[in-house]
This record gives structure tokens, C-alpha cells and sequence, in this order.
């Protein structure tokens, strides 16, 4: 099935550039740039006033368009920029328009919407922000991890972490993904009841995205976001495009393969335009028995009712399955294997297919359906409104039974347990416990389950814009969400068995002899319910000199529990807990000349504890006095640009008081809470463009994020029974899992027409050990840190060529080389007893890696 899968997505490419047919060309073009910068403005909208006619920008910030005979108005817009008017007057001929200038609105600070929740230009606003384009995306992703492109941005660090398809982690500030405001078009990501982003979950962003900001620190966002780190909005294409589309097939490294075919209409004359495109990427994975597929799709229907309003409806879907290394090693043991870094001994061969085990394997689908309305209200006021909805589906792969470790690695180690069943080769020995449960009276001692985490998700965004005066510009909005999340464990396969007895495992409404079969419930079987309520506010103030803001947001989060497999005194329900956090922010800008500005922001607020926090026991028995998160922060900024350079300095300080998390030690749960931190640093970031085709960008970032206090938890087991209460000697230990220390150079040189290169060169240091709370529990452990990981480097080197491949077609080719050096490296550390390399468990970094691409478009 799936090669039949491959061969129809194939013969589709093929049968979609078979029949395309030349688009008439156009009468006008020209190309959209930054007035300040000089840069190319990708996706700029250009339309004649009093139609539906129009086109957009590409990727060099050129356009064409076919008008009829006569005078016409064009209009120019894009997000963050003053709109242009131009006279044109095109009668039978072609008419260049040459290069039209767009200047960034002088309210630099709004948000446009909280669809797009973007900032276009930096030079007014007292952020400290980063962009990746759509040049950069196409040109760098090969076979990357969608994060992995923001590896260049100051204070970020992303590591591919177990090697799996999609289980990258990104950090930001020493904040990990639990503490960053993730948005796909400014609609929230991150997991409602834990905080968590499974990047395998949106690994097909880097197909779809045109644009990604990442705003470090408090951002812009009006909404009430756990943006404790920083902001990241991935903005997805947009039917705003040219009519036409493209087909790729790139190759890579360990059977890397990647199809995708896109197929738009642009802007038709009726205002309707419609955007549709699919993708496969599958291989066999750099780290051993990390084999996946995933698949992409997108679609955005857009119809321009009148002037003033305009409906987009977009759906866009990653449903993916992949095996994934279940541990951390010894680095001893990556050593003696003959992998090398690639080892990893968590699956073996199920009936002749590769097949991971205990944590080995995972598959999920979370598509997400929104319909947005923009209303311009009149030329001072705009009302937008997302209505969206997300129903996911998946899980990942558990071992359960009496003799469960027979197929499971142990965690505190990375090592087989004494009784896990191996095959000379060191790999999971399926056959001997198909054997085994199949010659056992009492069932199956070992079964494969899927930890099912299900969801169905709504919500409504909507926000008003008005620009009051010249000078004061106000916005407010609603956020409102309903979540449910369905949690179980499903028995998969029995493994040679006729049936399983979950004996003491059994739940509420089952006699601990049932006999289970496959696809039967075991273990646990909950439902968390959270309903959701915000309001925002936001007040700008902007004149020729400086700019200013001043934000705020209150929020009620109300949680329920639904135990449906136990209970607490014949309780399955919960009462409702409610939470109001709240948040304040400003913000100032000065701008002593074009050339130099300063700023300076700060904000302090809560932050509801976490579903998991306040039902600690996986029951309905609530901890209601679960603590509020508080954090103060501020930042103080420099900036400086002209036509060639340009150079944003900024320091940052960050107080994190109260905070809870939940951690895994061993087979068992810590509940943490009452951590405070101190994150702060410094963080520079430069560009310089000497001429049109070359680009020089550097960054330098240096953190000190340290815990700040020693605090109690208590360790659950996996029935969620405590076990213990424990001290845990935290103060002063370095915050772990997040380099400190980065660096990064990039150039880009356009050697002649179409060929263009790229190197990139990133460093990381002063990275800690991430620590775990049951090796802090001794008082000789207070104040010695984590063990500090080697630092290291990388390069990556990769081209493009644009050109003509034939009348109406152009072609792109890409290749890159990633770790050029084949640098060997610890990316990722569980720090051990005795604080150092020999204790520790480390995930190793990928080494050479490579991918290539051809892509044609019509």
C-alpha cells in the first residue's frame, strides 16, 4: 500500500506538469521593496482599485499582472507597511514599472491581526525580534527539522534530541517549548493541558510556511500567552498568489525521500482564489530503527466579498508514524557500538519488520481547520475574526504485562533490564516472546499498548483594531477555547498471546481476571476538560521620534477531571477548578535619528499552574491551592541600520517565581513546585549587505540562567500512588538542556543570476546537563553543577540555481550538506550521580547529513 501511495503521488507530479500550459504574460511588473532596507518584500499584494484583479509578489519581489487596455489605479499593501497608489496608464504594451518602495507604518508596534500576529518592520518597536523568509525556508530545510531553522537566532538552541522523525525540542532563552506562545497564523498550539509542542505533530510547517518570527521575551502578542521565553508565529501560504503551482522530489541521506505537488488559482476575477497542496516524506532515519513517514497536506479557500470584507477558510493536516530511539546512553556505550552515535538498541524485527519497542514508536494526526473574517470597518478600523478547530488523534507505543521488561530498555541507564530478551545482534528478540506468551496458560505476559492521547479542540480569536488618531492606535480582542483530551492506554497487539489479564492494572469497571483482548482498554482511562476565556487590550502611542505601548490581558481557565477508570469515594468527576492570570506589559521606542534607535520594555504576570499540577494523581482528587507562576521581566535594547548595515544589541533580565513542572525519574512521575530562576544575558544580532548579491549575518548570545532556591516534591508512581517526599538542592545550579553560550556567521552570495550560495557556521557552549531530581536529594549535591557538555560547532554549506527550464516553466535546484566536518558531538544530557561524562546519558547530534532537490514551477 504504501509504495502503491508513492507511485500515484509520483504519477501525479508527472501528470500535473504534463498538462500545465503557459500563463499569458503580463502587461505591468515591476518589483516591491522595504523602502528602508532595500529588501524584496515576498507576497506583497498588488491590486487594481475597484476590482478583484490582483496578483502577489515572489520570492525576489517581483510581480506581473495582466490589465486591460486603459487607465488603472494599482494598489500597494503589505503587513506592517503604508499602503501605495499608483496611476498607470497601459495601453496594448508592456509597461515596467520598475521598483516601487514601500515604507513600514509608522505604528510600528501593532499587530495587524490575530491571524497573521506578525511584526513586518523592527525599527519601531522596543522587541527584540528575528525573521526567516520564504527564500530562506525553500533554500535551507532539504531534510532539516522544522525548528532546526531558527538554530541561527540569538538565544535559541534546537537539538533533534532521540533522532526520530518530528522529536525535535526548541529552547529560547533557557525556556523550553512549555514556556514559549507557539502560533500557526496567531492561533495558539501549545498543548492545553500540559503546555507541550510535539513538533512531529506539525512537521509538515516547513512545506506550508512563507514566514516565521520568532518575537525573544514578552513580543508583541496581545493574547494572554505562557510566552515566558518568547513568541514563535509560523505563517502559513497564502491563495494570494500567482495562479500556477510547483512539483518537487528531493533525495537525502538514509533513504531520505520528499514528493510534494502545490496547484493554486490565484486571484480569480470572481474574488474567489483557491490554494491546494500535498507532500510525502519518508526514509529509514540517520539514528538505527528510526524509520517513519509523514505526510502533508494544505488547502486555504479565499473569497473577496467587497472591499470590505474578505473570508479564508485553510485546513492543514501532518499525519505521520515513526519509530524513535526510546533512551539516553552512557557515552561509553556509543562508544563499544559499532553505530557510533547513531546507536540506539530500543527495537528489533516483528515478522521481518522493523518494529521499536517500549517509548519505540509513535504515530499521530492533529489537523486544524480555521475560517477567518476580515473586516474593514473603514480606513481607521479593522475587525478580525478565527473561528478554528482542531480533532487529533495518536499515541505512542507502551510495554505492558508481568514480564513487560522483555521488551523495554531501561531509563535510568539505557541499558536492556537483566530479563529483556535480545537477539545475538543486541536487539529485541520479538520471535522469543511470541514464543513465550503463546506457551503461557495465563496469556500474554507482554503486550504492546498505545498510549492514546486524543483531543477535540475549539476556538474562537477574534480582535479590533482602531487607529483613533494619527498618533493613538487601540486594540482589544476575545480569546476563547474548549478542550477536551481523551487519555488512555489501548492494547495493539498481544504478541503471540490469545488474551491479556490485567490482574492489579485493572480499571474501575473491570474484575482484575477479565480477559482483554486487542483493542481493549487497560491501565488508565481519563478525560481532561478545560474551558477557556481572555480578554486583551492594547494601547499604542507613535510619533516621528518614538513609539510606545501598554498591554493587558485576564484570562479564567477553569479545569475538570473525568476519571473513567477509577475513583476517589465513588467519585468520577471532578468539580471545576477555576484560574484567572493576568498580564501587564510596555513598552517604549526612541528614535534620535533614521539610523539609531533604543528601547526599553517590561511586564510582570501569572500564569495558571498546569492542568497536570493541579490533578497530580491522575484522579479527580484535586490539589486547589497549586500555585500561580509569577514572572517579572525586562529588557533594554540598542539599534542601528542604514542602507548596508544594520546591528540590534539587547540585554534581557528574567525573575520566574513559583514554578511547577512535572519530570520523569525512572518508572516514576515528580511533581515539582515552587522553583523560582533568574534568566538573564545579552544578545546581539548584525546584518551587512555591502551589495545586492551578498549578505553577511552574524549573532553572539550569552545567558547566566540559574535555579534560584531549593524546593520539596513528592515522586508517583505509575499508578500515580506517592511514594515519597524529597528535598531537592537546586540553588544556584546552572539551568540545563539549553546552550548559554551561541554564536553564529551566515553568508549568502548570488554568484551570478540563478546560482546562489549559502554557508552557515553555529557554536554552542556553556550547555548544562539537564538534572534530575532524584540525583539532588543529598546535600553534598548543593551547589555543584550540572556536568557542562563540550562545547562545538557546525557548518553547513548549500546552493541554489534558478532557471528557465522551458517557455512557462522555471526550475529550481537545491542541495545542502549539513555538519559539513562531520563535527561529533553530546547535544542533549541527563546529568548523573556524580556530575560528570561518565555518568551522565547523552543523546549524540547528527553528523553529515545531506539533501537534494529539484523543483519545477508552472
Amino acid at each position: 500500500m504504501k509504495n502503491q501511495l508513492k507511485h500515484f503521488l509520483l504519477f501525479a507530479v508527472l501528470v500535473v506538469l504534463g498538462t500545465v500550459t503557459a500563463v499569458a504574460q503580463a502587461t505591468l511588473k515591476g518589483k516591491v521593496m522595504d523602502a528602508e532596507t532595500h529588501e524584496p518584500l515576498i507576497g506583497a499584494t498588488v491590486m487594481v482599485k475597484g476590482s478583484a484583479e490582483g496578483t502577489v509578489t515572489d520570492t525576489d519581489g517581483n510581480f506581473t499582472l495582466k490589465v486591460k487596455d486603459g487607465k488603472v489605479m494599482l494598489v500597494f499593501s503589505y503587513v506592517g507597511y503604508n499602503e501605495l497608489s499608483r496611476n498607470v496608464k497601459a495601453v496594448g504594451r508592456n509597461v515596467d514599472l520598475g521598483t516601487i518602495a514601500l515604507t513600514p507604518d509608522a505604528i510600528g508596534l501593532s499587530e495587524v491581526s490575530v491571524i497573521a500576529s506578525i511584526i513586518k518592520s523592527d525599527r519601531q518597536t522596543p522587541i527584540p525580534i528575528s525573521n526567516v523568509k520564504l527564500a530562506t525556508i525553500e533554500e535551507k530545510v532539504g531534510n532539516l527539522e522544522f525548528p532546526e531553522l531558527l538554530k541561527s537566532t540569538p538565544s535559541v538552541y534546537v537539538t533533534r534530541e532521540s533522532g526520530g522523525y518530528g522529536d525535535s525540542r526548541i529552547n529560547m532563552r533557557g525556556f523550553d517549548s512549555l514556556n514559549l506562545g507557539i502560533l500557526i497564523n496567531g492561533v495558539p498550539i501549545n498543548g492545553m493541558e500540559n503546555g507541550k509542542v510535539y513538533w512531529s505533530n506539525w512537521s509538515g510547517l516547513s512545506d506550508v510556511s512563507q514566514f516565521i518570527q520568532v518575537q525573544r521575551g514578552l513580543g508583541a502578542s496581545a493574547l494572554g500567552l505562557s510566552s515566558v521565553g518568547g513568541t514563535m508565529n509560523m505563517v502559513t501560504k497564502s491563495t494570494e498568489a500567482q495562479r500556477g503551482g510547483s512539483a518537487y522530489i528531493g533525495i537525502g541521506n538514509d533513504g531520505f525521500r520528499k514528493y510534494s505537488v502545490s496547484v493554486s488559482t490565484g486571484l480569480m476575477d470572481n474574488g474567489w482564489a483557491v490554494t491546494l497542496m500535498g507532500a510525502l516524506n519518508t526514509g529509514d532515519g540517520y539514528v538505527k530503527g528510526t524509520n517513519y513517514e509523514g505526510w502533508t497536506y494544505f488547502g486555504n479557500i479565499s473569497k473577496i466579498i467587497n472591499e470590505h470584507h474578505k473570508l479564508s477558510l485553510t485546513a492543514f493536516g501532518a499525519p505521520q508514524w515513526h519509530n524513535q530511539r526510546a533512551t539516553k546512553h552512557y557515552i561509553e556505550d556509543y562508544k563499544n557500538s559499532p553505530d557510533g552515535g547513531r546507536f540506539s538498541n530500543s527495537y528489533g524485527y516483528l515478522n521481518g519488520e522493523l518494529t521499536g519497542g517500549a517509548y519505540g514508536y509513535n504515530y499521530y494526526h492533529k489537523p486544524q481547520v480555521s475560517l477567518n473574517h476580515y473586516w474593514t470597518i473603514n480606513e481607521n478600523s479593522s475587525l478580525t475574526t478565527s473561528l478554528y478547530a482542531s480533532m487529533a488523534s495518536g499515541g505512542g507505543r507502551r510495554v505492558r504485562g508481568n514480564c513487560s521488561n522483555w521488551l523495554a530498555i531501561d531509563n535510568n541507564s539505557g541499558r536492556p533490564y537483566e530479563d529483556t530478551k535480545l537477539t545475538a545482534g543486541g536487539l529485541l528478540d520479538y520471535d522469543a516472546v511470541l514464543a513465550a506468551n503463546a506457551s503461557n496458560p495465563n496469556g500474554s505476559q507482554a503486550i504492546f499498548t498505545n498510549a492514546v492521547n486524543d483531543h477535540d479542540w475549539y476556538g474562537v480569536l477574534s480582535s479590533y483594531k482602531n487607529r483613533i488618531t494619527e498618533k493613538f492606535t487601540f486594540t482589544g480582542g476575545f480569546d476563547g477555547r474548549y478542550y477536551k483530551g481523551y487519555h488512555k492506554e489501548v492494547i495493539d497487539n498481544l504478541l503471540g498471546g490469545a488474551y491479556y489479564i490485567p490482574g492489579s492494572k485493572h480499571l474501575d469497571y473491570e474484575s482484575p481476571n477479565v480477559i482483554l483482548k486487542e483493542g481493549d482498554i487497560v491501565q488508565y482511562h481519563s478525560v481532561g476538560e478545560i474551558v477557556w476565556a481572555g480578554l486583551f487590550a492594547q494601547a499604542e502611542y507613535s510619533t516621528d521620534k518614538w513609539s510606545s505601548f501598554l498591554s493587558a490581558s485576564i484570562t479564567n481557565e477553569s479545569y475538570r477531571y473525568h476519571d473513567k477508570g477509577g475513583n476517589v469515594d465513588g467519585k468520577k468527576i471532578s468539580d471545576f477548578y477555576h484560574f484567572q492570570p493576568w498580564s501587564v506589559k510596555a513598552g517604549y521606542n526612541y528614535k534620535f535619528n533614521r539610523n539609531h534607535n533604543v528601547f526599553v520594555n517590561g511586564g510582570y504576570f501569572t500564569r495558571a499552574p498546569f492542568f497536570n499540577s493541579v490533578f497530580p494523581n491522575n484522579n479527580v482528587s484535586a490539589n486547589a491551592d497549586a500555585p500561580y507562576e509569577k514572572i517579572m521581566t525586562f529588557e533594554l535594547g540598542y539599534g542601528f541600520n542604514n542602507e548596508y548595515f544594520n546591528v540590534a544589541l539587547n540585554g534581557y533580565y528574567t525573575r520566574w517565581m513559583d514554578k511547577s513542572t512535572r519530570r520523569r525519574v525512572g518508572q516514576e512521575y515528580a511533581n515539582i513546585t515552587g522553583l523560582d530562576a533568574i534568566h538573564m544575558g545579552v544578545e546581539l544580532e548584525a546584518t551587512y549587505k555591502p551589495v545586492k548579491t551578498f549578505e553577511l549575518k552574524g549573532m553572539f548570545s550569552l545567558g547566566d540562567w540559574k535555579w534560584a532556591d531549593d524546593v520539596h516534591f513528592t515522586i508517583y508512581d505509575e499508578a500515580s500512588k506517592p511514594i515519597g517526599t524529597y528535598d531537592a538542592y537546586v540553588k544556584d545550579v546552572h539551568v540545563g538542556n539549553s546552550a548559554q553560550l551561541t554564536a553564529a556567521l551566515s553568508a549568502s552570495w548570488e554568484v551570478f543570476k540563478g546560482l546562489k550560495l549559502n554557508a552557515d557556521y553555529n557554536f554552542a557552549g556553556k550547555n548544562y546537563a539537564d538534572f534530575d531530581p532524584s540525583n539532588r536529594t543529598s546535600k553534598s549535591d548543593a551547589g555543584i553543577d550540572s556536568w557542562k557538555m563540550p562545547n562545538f560547532y557546525t557548518i553547513d554549506l548549500g546552493l541554489s540555481y534558478r532557471f528557465d527550464l522551458c517557455k512557462g516553466l522555471k526550475a529550481v535546484i537545491y542541495s545542502n550538506v549539513y555538519n559539513l566536518t562531520n563535527t561529533c558531538y553530546v547535544a542533549d544530557a541527563t546529568d548523573g550521580a556524580t556530575h560528570d561524562w561518565d555518568s551522565a546519558l547523552v543523546f549524540y547530534g547528527f553528523g553529515r547529513t545531506w539533501s537534494t532537490g529539484f523543483k519545477v514551477m508552472f
